[in-house]
């Protein structure tokens, strides 16, 4: 196995270590790379009414199931902080794409151990 972060994306889909996180074996990868969003809005503790368009996210891994489609964000190794819109802004596109489940997965490899944690938001606008 290399050091990538899309290699152990692979390792873990592979030996199926995201299916029995999410204990869903319908799961396969069908989601891969770069894309430019639809125009969405959300609110902030700060601010509201936020409009996005046309901007660039990427998806290191994504999986399609019978009932849902989980994105993954992955790092090769410990991460003090994380860009929050690096997860949020790929959920809301998939949410916009599809009519199933959106679940959101960070993903770290540190050491020996593979690390994954599920994220969750609070349902916003729709344009």
């Amino acid at each position: 196995m290399g050091d990538s972060e899309m290699q152990h994306l692979d390792f873990a889909y592979a030996s199926s270590l995201i299916r029995t996180f999410l204990n869903d074996e319908s799961l396969v990868l069908s989601i891969r790379g770069r894309k430019y969003t639809p125009e969405f809005c959300f609110d902030t503790n700060l601010y509201k009414n936020i409009v996005v368009q046309s901007v660039q996210t990427e998806v290191d891994s994504g999986f399609e199931g019978r009932d849902k489609i989980v994105l993954v964000e992955a790092k090769n190794s410990y991460t003090k902080n994380v860009i929050i819109r690096q997860l949020y802004y790929p959920m809301r596109q998939w949410y916009i794409y599809t009519q199933k489940e959106i679940i959101t997965l960070f993903f770290e490899k540190r050491g020996d151990e593979f690390l994954i944690w599920e994220y969750c938001f609070k349902k916003e606008c729709k344009i």
